[in-house]
């Protein structure tokens, strides 16, 4: 496969899994050792065309960014700093032994799990909107977001889930994690784009521009529709869908029918 069309494949993966539950991370993995677009200069592409992501977020919400709402912006550096310091600390350590196949596999499986287990709680939330998020829920969803360091677990639905658990409305809980996923994603993405700069050339930025406008659109398209989703129905589908595709994953690794490498 060549590499603008590894880009569009990869762009798509992204933009359909970062925001919906199911681990985005975990999904590039597993496509770019399917395509064979799994050495370290694609795993930079992956955290970079996360920005065309979050830039979906950025215009479906621009009404909200673009105005000062203080609440709001330190609620986003609070929920921030966890997941970023841990990652500063160990990153090396996780993409040496947890990005691969049967590692990610396992974390989709328990991620359902947990998803299926909060899901059958009944609980009462006590924030019903983003707006409404004290500076201490909203570290308390910065320290869910440290499991989505395990590739595999997904970011929003770390952020998701934790919130529901620590009292916050799904909408809220979901508003938040699109929220959330701006200062998450672009300074993921920098850094691993500064720190790997020598693998780069100017001859990979046509590749790094469409996945990161395929990312932006079907991203775009998922945001819209979860918005409608979370307000009659649950995140139940997810799960089975986790715990479905996991066993998978397993199975193929155990058996051999496919060589995961990545």
């Amino acid at each position: 496969m060549n590499d603008l069309l590894s880009a569009v494949v990869l762009g798509v993966v992204e933009g359909i899994t970062e925001f919906l539950p199911i681990s985005s991370t975990g999904h590039l993995i597993l496509t770019a050792d399917l395509i064979g677009a799994s050495d370290e200069r694609w795993t930079v592409f992956n955290l970079v065309i996360q920005t065309g992501a979050m830039l979906a977020v950025v215009w479906e919400y621009r009404a909200r960014f673009f105005k000062v709402d203080v609440n709001l912006y330190r609620n986003l550096i609070v929920a921030f700093i966890p997941a970023a310091v841990l990652g500063l600390l160990f990153s090396k350590l996780i993409k040496q032994y947890l990005f691969h196949a049967v590692p990610v596999a396992l974390a989709f499986i328990v991620g359902g799990v947990i998803i299926l287990i909060v899901e059958n709680r009944k609980f009462e939330p006590r924030v019903d909107s983003a707006q409404s998020m004290t500076w201490l829920d909203a570290l308390k969803v910065g320290i869910a977001q440290c499991f989505a360091l395990i590739p595999g677990t997904s970011r929003s639905g770390a952020t998701i889930i934790g919130g529901m658990l620590f009292g916050l409305s799904r909408k809220a809980a979901t508003e938040f994690s699109f929220f959330l996923a701006v200062p998450t994603l672009v300074a993921a993405g920098l850094y691993d784009l500064w720190k790997h700069r020598d693998l780069l050339s100017a001859s990979d930025v046509p590749v790094f521009a469409v996945g990161s406008v395929v990312a932006f659109v079907s991203a775009f398209v998922v945001i819209r529709w979860l918005i409608r989703y979370v307000a009659t129905h649950d995140f139940k589908p997810f799960a089975w869908y986790r715990i479905a595709f996991g066993i998978v994953v397993l199975l193929t690794a155990y058996f051999g029918w496919v060589d995961w490498k990545a």
